[in-house]
């Protein structure tokens, strides 16, 4: 049976007792965590405190119909120079009947259209963002444009004229 590598990002959770699940290693040799919800706002500071100032990116996905929700956040620390920054990504899942995420806008600001267009797209609610409104799709949209679960209502329109 074959043992997957952990970083010391996750070698440090486990040290710390902060329940994670390591998923590997992408093709480029960055360390992927799956973190809980609930401990997502407090790995976010040690993130921060450690060095990680600089959101890249954050996305979110829908992971399978009836599934979960995923919110993706690529973190990078540059401590001695460009030349060799350090990067993390980690994975915050939500159930979909529920899909609640802490903010981190108040420790990344950046991240205040990423997490705007992750609710307007796939319907993840996260807790204590200052904004959290559609910025893509009216306010008047109803659903979740990118949910395997959800049809937009053009397509009935389609079906219709049809």
């Amino acid at each position: 049976m074959k043992t997957m590598q952990q970083g010391w990002l996750s070698n440090w959770l486990v040290k710390h007792e902060v329940v994670h699940r390591s998923l590997g290693f992408d093709h480029r040799g960055i360390e992927t965590l799956q973190i809980k919800a609930g401990d997502w706002d407090s790995i976010a500071v040690i993130l921060y405190v450690y060095g990680y100032n600089y959101l890249r990116s954050q996305c979110a996905y829908d992971v399978a119909p009836g599934g979960s929700l995923a919110s993706v956040y690529h973190l990078t620390r540059i401590q001695y120079g460009i030349d060799n920054p350090e990067e993390v990504c980690i994975k915050v899942f939500a159930q979909k009947d529920n899909p609640r995420i802490p903010s981190v806008f108040w420790i990344w600001r950046i991240d205040d259209f990423q997490e705007r267009e992750s609710y307007d797209m796939v319907g993840i609610s996260y807790d204590n963002h200052p904004r959290l409104n559609r910025i893509l799709m009216p306010e008047s949209w109803i659903g979740w444009p990118l949910r395997k679960d959800y049809i937009t209502p053009i397509f009935y329109e389609i079906q219709d004229a049809h």
